[in-house]
């Protein structure tokens, strides 16, 4: 039988290529993986962080296997590049830093083992990412396992899958489930188990089996999952076995009508997620994960943008129990390199293979903004085919899709090869006037009606710290975010076709390049801080419209001190109605939209205790009328307003290179 052995403990690192004689001369930084060596220089707004080639060494003990088995060395996440030595012997090289590898090393065990990594996340345009706006960390930043397996054993060898493939489907009133797996020898036995462990189907691996009155796997009001697992049997025992979740379900998306779970319409209310947090980048624990789907369902998203890579697997293991309907996508983003083309299809092919079995996933996304940089437009559209056409042929049962950058036409040729398109699309932050979303949309249906069309990123930055009384464009205050996003939602009211819109973005992530704000080397777009300690006001405007958890929020909490005779306040709340007391005395809201959004005018006093409450709600505030605007609320720092594709190609154009 396997067994998994986590091997992160006690590693060595040199910030340099060390020779494999010189890996173990304890010169090294002795430290525990997960690790990234970006996780301060990665963030600090400085567009120096380190990319190159570091070394990594550990010693381990060779773990017992049965006669015949093998021992696999399994890393689930290196970026970007990686040669792995053991005992001084080139064992695999790997080429892509967020999908999952392993390398057989049964012919090099014995005794003590010397394992040596060379990482490298310099440049190199065979391997994507190599320009998009995010930290490239460098590092070992996931688990580094090794699994056992007897002489009989499921496939470990194929591009990092897990060793069998749940394939569910509706066809009417049948659910059918089919279980693929490879293994080397033996008869595989296949039982399925609903959510309480009691068995509802058995049968060989391959065949197709029926699952009576089966409960669908229905988005966040019903996310009911199977069991299914896969026991190889020699001679009459059981010599390996796996097992995984999954879930029957039916999907589609209307050029007119949107998204569909289930033969009903479902709107996709998404956010966008990157993997990382303040001092360790992307080198995340399982808590941290956890805590990111918990703030995402509090705030009623339904579902999530994986951007713009393939996540950690326990990811997607939260978004199944969760009812969180995925987009995940590979990393072929903002420049086409001929060279990567392989790359780019080792990324797509490891991305499926390795995700299949998870319910939540409906969307393959095969590039991101690729129309960013001009040239190779040939190659470009071919590759574009080719994965398509590859992400059908190894998953039949999904949809793929991409994300244009917002200068791409609907009548563009690579915005018309997926199954479904979406947009980047930023009116009323990079560009003047909301109302151009209106008007897009307008267009986009005109030109293209038969095209089925999404927000795959919008949004505005906010600072918690940065306020207004006259909030506009460009200031990073958390009045204009939350302006910002009142709108969009109800613009993407006004156009229900849209088969999803994902907010740019859930969470602030490090951008080394950046500089606005006036807090460098960040993305303040997300609607909940780096460090995931506040909640900014737009938070709460979603939470409102998407969430059935009754609140309260006075907004503008942060924006204490205010010169203005009269200051506006707003309460957000997914209540039937409000109350707002002022020191005591009751106000009444000088507009209402949608009954989420009420806005008061108060008459400021030296001191002011607001109280919100509605039922069993209840949130309160103190601001204070002041002499003048308070400094501290204004951005000083210098900030560019400029998109990032701008500052960099003005860059390019100089010959300086922005990594």
């Amino acid at each position: 039988m396997r067994t998994i052995i986590n091997i992160n403990k006690d590693w060595l690192l040199f910030k340099e290529e060390v020779p494999l004689d010189k890996a173990f001369d304890g010169a090294g930084i002795r430290l525990d993986l997960p690790y990234t060596w970006n996780g301060e220089d990665g963030q600090d707004g400085k567009d120096d962080y380190f990319r190159g080639v570091c070394t990594f060494a550990h010693r381990f003990h060779a773990p017992a296997s049965e006669k015949g088995g093998k021992v696999y060395l399994e890393f689930k996440g290196v970026n970007s590049s990686c040669r792995v030595y053991v005992n001084g012997e080139l064992v695999t090289i790997h080429h892509g830093g967020y999908s999952t590898f392993r390398a057989d090393i049964t012919p090099f065990i014995g005794g003590e083992m010397k394992l040596v990594v060379y990482v490298d996340n310099g440049k190199n345009e065979r391997v994507y990412p190599q320009k998009a706006d995010f930290t490239f960390y460098g590092g070992i930043y996931r688990d580094v396992n090794l699994i056992t397996v007897g002489e009989y054993h499921f496939d470990l060898d194929n591009f990092g899958a897990s060793g069998i493939a749940v394939t569910p489907s509706v066809k009417g009133e049948n659910h059918i489930v089919r279980v693929d797996a490879n293994a080397n020898g033996g008869e595989i036995i296949v039982t399925i188990f609903d959510s309480e462990g009691k068995t509802v189907a058995f049968g060989n691996a391959g065949k197709e089996l029926i699952v009576e009155n089966a409960v669908l796997w229905d988005g966040v009001e019903n996310p009911y999952l199977y069991t299914a697992r896969a026991e190889l049997i020699c001679g009459g025992e059981v010599c390996d076995c796996l097992q995984t979740r999954f879930g029957f379900r039916t999907f589609s998306v209307d050029p007119e009508r949107g998204f569909f779970l289930n033969g009903r319409s479902y709107p996709l209310n998404g956010v966008c997620r990157h993997q990382d947090r303040p001092k360790i980048g992307n080198a995340l624990t399982t808590q941290m994960h956890e805590e990111d789907i918990s703030i995402i369902r509090e705030m009623g998203a339904n579902a999530l943008r994986l951007a713009h890579y393939q996540q950690d697997d326990y990811i997607y293991d939260l978004c199944d129990k969760a009812g969180i309907v995925v987009w995940a996508e590979i990393p072929y983003i903002s420049r086409h390199m001929p060279q990567g083309n392989e790359n780019a299809e080792s990324q797509l092919r490891e991305l499926i293979l390795q995700l299949y079995n998870h319910p939540c996933i409906m969307f393959w996304g095969i590039s991101n903004e690729i129309t960013m940089t001009f040239g190779n437009r040939r190659d470009m559209l071919a590759e574009h085919i080719k994965l398509c056409d590859m992400a059908h042929a190894i998953d039949p049962s999904r949809l793929t899709t991409l994300a244009c950058i917002g200068g791409c036409g609907v009548r563009n040729k690579v915005a018309n090869i997926t199954d479904a398109a979406a947009w980047n699309l930023y009116f009323g932050w990079y560009t003047p006037w909301l109302k151009l979303n209106d008007i897009w949309l307008y267009f986009a249906r005109k030109f293209n009606p038969k095209r089925s069309i999404a927000y795959s990123e919008y949004g505005a930055e906010g600072m918690p710290n940065l306020h207004s009384a006259h909030p506009k464009r460009g200031d990073n205050s958390e009045e204009y975010q939350a302006i910002y996003h009142e709108y969009m939602l109800r613009c993407f009211s006004r156009h229900p076709r849209l088969w999803g819109t994902f907010v740019w973005n859930m969470f602030d992530f490090a951008a080394d390049a950046r500089d606005q704000g006036g807090d460098a080397g960040m993305n303040h777009k997300g609607l909940v801080t780096f460090d995931r300690k506040v909640r900014k006001d737009a938070f709460y405007v979603y939470k409102a419209y998407w969430s059935e958890e009754k609140f309260v929020c006075i907004a503008g909490k942060r924006y204490v001190n205010r010169a203005e005779k009269v200051s506006k306040v707003k309460v957000y709340t997914n209540c039937k109605e409000v109350r707002l007391y002022c020191n005591g005395k009751e106000l009444h809201p000088s507009k209402v939209i949608d009954g989420h959004i009420f806005t008061y005018k108060i008459e400021l006093a030296e001191e002011n205790v607001l109280v919100a409450e509605s039922g069993d709600c209840r949130d309160e505030c103190v601001i204070r009328k002041v002499d003048k605007f308070d400094p501290s609320y204004k951005l000083r720092a210098r900030s560019d307003m400029r998109s990032w594709q701008e500052k960099r190609q003005r860059n390019e154009d100089k010959k300086i290179t922005i990594l």
